[in-house]
């Protein structure tokens, strides 16, 4: 039987970043007030019982406070979000700071002019290597047909034109 192959970890980032993917903001409400995290690993997983599933890092310090709460609103950030995404990816700092918000049916934080929202709860958790997999059974949702979502590409927020390829 032959070794398996090592995989570069950067030769696995450059060719995972020809698939495009959205971007999301997990949020929650501590006594202490909102916390969220960038989150771009996200995904639909059941609709019998309604399951989502995202995957942060195992270095986020805001996804042990989330496990703890067990309850959090997942938000799809929109076309031109781009600084919402930066803001909620950096560490240490107040990032809900210029963000306007309103509760979702839940309490969890649903930031203004997000494509769509999804307030979950803890179902289960699972070792994903460097990340950990979250998957969350959906208690409400919402959407807004008129957004387009921001998209997440080789490295860039958008999609590279032919061109630039």
């Amino acid at each position: 039987m032959d070794t398996p192959r090592i995989v570069d970890p950067q030769v696995m980032r450059e060719v995972m970043g020809h698939f495009a993917s959205g971007v999301t903001v997990v949020t929650a409400v501590t006594d202490a007030g909102p916390i969220g995290f960038t989150c771009q690993s996200f995904s639909s997983l059941s609709l019998d019982p309604p399951l989502v599933a995202f995957a942060p890092a195992r270095t986020s310090r805001t996804w042990p406070l989330l496990r703890g709460i067990g309850r959090f609103c997942v938000n799809v950030l929109a076309e031109g979000q781009d600084d919402v995404s930066q803001n909620f990816a950096r560490s240490g700092e107040d990032k809900f700071a210029g963000i306007p918000w309103r509760p979702s049916p839940h309490g969890a934080p649903v930031l203004e002019d997000v494509v769509a929202w999804i307030d979950g709860e803890l179902w289960a958790e699972y070792d994903g290597g460097d990340h950990t997999i979250v998957v969350a059974r959906v208690l409400d949702l919402g959407a807004h047909a008129d957004r387009r979502p921001l998209l997440y590409h080789r490295g860039s927020y958008g999609l590279l034109h032919r061109s630039e390829a």
